[in-house]
C-alpha cells in the first residue's frame, strides 16, 4: 500500500510560528516606541535653540537689553505656544526666577517646550538664557 505524502503545514506548526512572531513583537515594539520618542525630542531641542538664538539677537541688537515673552517680537507668527516643525511640541517663553520691575526680562528668559499628542508623557524640555537646560 502506497501512502501519499501530504504537503503543507500542520495547525500546530502555524500556531508555533504565530506565537514566536507575537513574542518578537512584544519585545521589539516597546524599544521602537522609545526610540521614536527620543528622536522627537531632537525637534524640541532644535526649536529651543533657534528661539534662544533669536532671543539673544533681540537682546543685543538695537540695545533692547531685555528678553521678550511675546515671540512675535522675534519674528515668529504667534506670541506664545509656538509649534515645532511637526507640531509635536509647543514652545513658550517666560521669566526665570528673577524679580524685575515692569515685568521686564533683563536677566534671564526661560523657554519651555511642552510635548503634545503622543509625546505628551515625555515631560517638558527647558532652556534658559543662562545656559541651563533640561532635556
Amino acid at each position: 500500500m502506497n501512502k501519499s505524502m501530504m504537503k503543507g503545514f500542520t495547525l500546530i506548526e502555524l500556531l508555533i510560528v504565530v506565537a514566536l512572531l507575537g513574542i518578537i513583537a512584544a519585545v521589539a515594539l516597546p524599544s521602537y516606541n522609545e526610540q521614536v520618542t527620543v528622536n522627537k525630542r531632537t525637534e524640541a531641542r532644535q526649536l529651543l535653540t533657534s528661539v534662544m538664538q533669536a532671543q539673544e539677537r533681540y537682546y543685543t541688537e538695537g540695545f533692547h537689553l531685555t528678553y521678550v515673552t511675546d515671540l512675535t517680537k522675534l519674528g515668529y507668527n504667534v506670541a506664545t505656544n509656538l509649534p515645532s516643525e511637526n507640531g509635536v511640541y509647543k514652545l513658550k517663553a517666560s521669566k526665570c526666577n528673577e524679580v524685575a520691575p515692569n515685568n521686564e526680562l533683563t536677566g534671564c528668559v526661560l523657554l519651555t517646550a511642552v510635548p503634545q499628542g503622543s509625546q505628551s508623557g515625555d515631560g517638558n524640555l527647558t532652556l534658559d538664557s543662562l545656559g541651563n537646560r533640561n532635556w
